[in-house]
């Protein structure tokens, strides 16, 4: 397949997975966003970035937004290309925020842009290959598609299901910490198995949020955002995070770890009600970010350009 255009830009969101119960299956899109921009070159690899992260990740082929791009050209049967990529970061690294699903998703939606073929990358290619990355669906589906996104496994296929979200159900506010903490190490907090009545009350709990984002019924969000797999057993890696969202929850805020952590996301918030509370609550409050971040529904789509 050729290679068509030279310069092509994309935007790809901020995500928050599990909302509380539905870990590994549900997950949103914020309007933070990276913005991107390649130029395809003769050779070499040039990264300019700047904004969050920037004086830290990579700046050759092990740039994860390069390895992404290379594996959908591959895909799409394309030549690999020189890079001239300039990003605008705006994503928190290492907070459960996405940062590195919509760093995958930016490659594959660049590697999109420039070939003649676009649809040999479509979206249920670049969530595929996105898995290859992520591991799975909960971060790239939503960065992918926008809005609040089911995604599930099917064997070795990725699915997802964007959802219809009723209006102001959600008015997302993110709490977030200085500290950093890896997918990697939150994920070996978790046990490799979970007592039967956790995981018939997460189920149950994952069924509630979903009818109560559909049906726009907010009073229901603190109950259904209920969980016993994955945010008190990942304590002991974040332990101000999870104390700070359970004084939430005690006071009647739907408060949830934001994917991995160490964010807390709160679903339904006011940053004027939560950040009293937040001060109250925490030893340091210049240590925690509280900024409301409104949910972002458009898909993610590479420009040519």
């Amino acid at each position: 397949m050729r290679i068509t255009h030279t310069r092509v830009s994309v935007r790809v969101p901020a995500t928050s997975a599990n909302l509380g119960p539905g870990f590994d299956a549900l997950g949103l899109a914020l309007d933070l966003c990276d913005d991107l921009e390649l130029e395809a070159t003769t050779g070499g690899v040039e990264i300019l970035a700047r904004g969050e992260g920037a004086d830290s990740v990579p700046t050759g082929e092990e740039h994860l937004v390069v390895r992404a791009l290379r594996r959908g050209l591959d895909h799409a049967g394309a030549p690999q290309v020189g890079v001239r990529l300039r990003s605008t970061n705006r994503i928190p690294h290492g907070r459960g925020m996405g940062s590195s699903a919509a760093a995958t998703v930016a490659g594959l939606l660049l590697a999109r842009g420039l070939v003649a073929e676009p649809d040999a990358l479509d979206d249920d290619t670049v969530l595929q290959l996105a898995c290859e990355f992520e591991g799975h669906p909960d971060n790239a589906a939503p960065a992918l598609l926008g809005g609040v996104v089911l995604s599930w496994m099917r064997g070795q296929q990725a699915r997802s299901i964007p959802l219809s979200v009723a209006d102001g159900v959600l008015r997302p506010l993110i709490l977030l910490p200085r500290i950093t903490l890896s997918t990697h190490v939150a994920r070996s907090l978790l046990p490799a198995e979970v007592p039967h009545g956790d995981a018939v009350h997460n189920a149950a709990r994952s069924a509630l949020l979903v009818h109560a984002l559909v049906a726009g019924d907010r009073d229901l969000l603190l109950e259904a955002t209920e969980d016993r797999l994955h945010q008190e057993q990942r304590a002991p890696g974040m332990p101000q995070s999870v104390e700070l969202m359970r004084v939430l929850r005690q006071e009647g805020v739907p408060a949830v770890i934001s994917g991995a952590g160490p964010a807390v996301m709160v679903l339904a918030g006011d940053r004027a009600e939560v950040g009293p509370l937040v001060r109250r609550i925490v030893d340091d409050p210049a240590a925690w970010r509280i900024a409301q971040v409104p949910l972002r529904r458009v898909p993610s789509r590479a420009v040519v350009g």
